[in-house]
């Protein structure tokens, strides 16, 4: 009997193993490029950092900007949604690199002035050519970690580059939550009534779309700047056409996988697969999105507000809810702690980062601690 239950933790372990040996074999090479680029050639470390990059970045991020849209509208072609997204993804960059003179990230990196808060580094360091590795191991893992926090703090030129977007993440996470819960909670009798025949008009399709293509339009000029650190901070013509079309395709991808793993996220959320449900979460995420984006220019976790809007909605309607015992409950609340949990861990696993590839930082942590 208790040789049973020792070898069952084995037996999980190697079917892990089995399931997962494609994405171990790419995350191994991964790391062994990220090793070989950076001792030889920094040309090479900052594509083969750009090129992690973006894949992590937009698999991770599609949960939030566009894993409703995928939901709501799995009944279509996958082709039909890509190139959708895509059109609007290649208008939103190039509107930037033409108006702000080869900068492709609306000023998230590169102020008015020439300075930025993140400089493009004359070598690259090993931590920041694996930030995205770390990046694509925790959303395999089904963690809505925040790419900004892991992918920008290892560029930081100071500690108070993170803090600054760690303050700002944090503000907007609260005000997503709270906006997000009087919203359902308050609106809650009035939105049953109206959303629960399962058929609805199809001008409510039409109002999704552009509601998740502004949407993803506003989400580019945010986390844009997650995929763009490892380039030059104003592209020549040829780096913008590799930079846009390795998006492209990467988009392709993620829309032929319907999401892959980290569309669960959004999956098991309550009644999210209705069109109608999905476009009142993303015009609420898309509102504070455009209101953070005018405040200032400094990056923000775009991930802390979409778990803050659908954070607040879950508790919301498990207690707008009549139905009796406290089980609804404890799931909203126990979905809300976990993904909250794992932006955490995301935020503790950027510091760690940050601070092995940047010995200033390295130096200020370990004088907060030392005193």
């Amino acid at each position: 009997m208790g040789k049973r239950n020792n070898t069952r933790p084995n037996l999980k372990l190697f079917d892990f193993f089995v399931e997962e040996k494609n994405f171990l074999i790419i995350i191994i090479t991964g790391f062994i490029l990220a090793g070989a680029s950076t001792a030889y050639n920094w040309q090479i470390a900052m594509w083969i950092g750009f090129f992690f990059a973006a894949y992590a970045a937009v698999a991770n991020d599609s949960i939030q900007t566009i894993g409703t849209f995928i939901e709501s509208n799995s009944d279509k072609k996958w082709w039909y949604l890509w190139l959708f997204i895509g059109t609007i993804f290649l208008a939103t960059v190039t509107y930037s690199w033409i108006v702000f003179d080869g900068d492709i990230t609306f000023q998230r990196l590169l102020k008015p002035d020439g300075t930025t808060p993140y400089p493009h580094p004359e070598e690259f360091s090993f931590f920041q050519i694996i930030a995205p590795l770390v990046l694509l191991i925790l959303t395999r893992l089904r963690m809505p970690v925040s790419t900004t926090f892991l992918l920008l703090s290892v560029f930081s030129a100071s500690s108070s580059g993170i803090t600054s977007v760690v303050y700002k993440s944090w503000t907007g996470y609260i005000l997503a939550f709270i906006l997000s819960f009087l919203i359902w909670n308050l609106g809650y009798n009035l939105i049953r009534k109206h959303f629960k025949s399962r058929r609805f008009n199809k001008t409510w399709t039409y109002i999704q779309w552009f509601v998740s293509g502004s949407l993803w339009s506003v989400w580019i000029m945010q986390d844009g700047a997650n995929i763009a650190v490892f380039l030059p901070r104003q592209l020549e013509l040829y780096q913008f056409v590799i930079f846009s079309a390795t998006i492209f395709i990467g988009l392709g991808l993620l829309f032929y996988f319907r999401g892959d793993k980290i569309q669960q996220i959004v999956s098991e959320k309550a009644r999210i697969s209705d069109v109608r449900a999905a476009t009142l979460v993303d015009f609420s995420y898309v509102i504070l999105l455009i209101y953070k984006l005018f405040i200032s220019t400094v990056p923000m976790s775009t991930t802390w507000i979409f778990l803050g809007i659908i954070g607040g909605r879950e508790i919301a309607i498990s207690f707008a809810r009549k139905k009796k015992g406290t089980r609804h409950k404890r799931k909203a609340f126990k979905l809300t702690l976990r993904d909250f949990g794992s932006a955490m861990l995301g935020l503790l696993i950027s510091v760690a980062l940050a601070a092995g590839a940047n010995p200033s930082i390295r130096e200020e942590i370990i004088n907060l601690f030392i005193g």
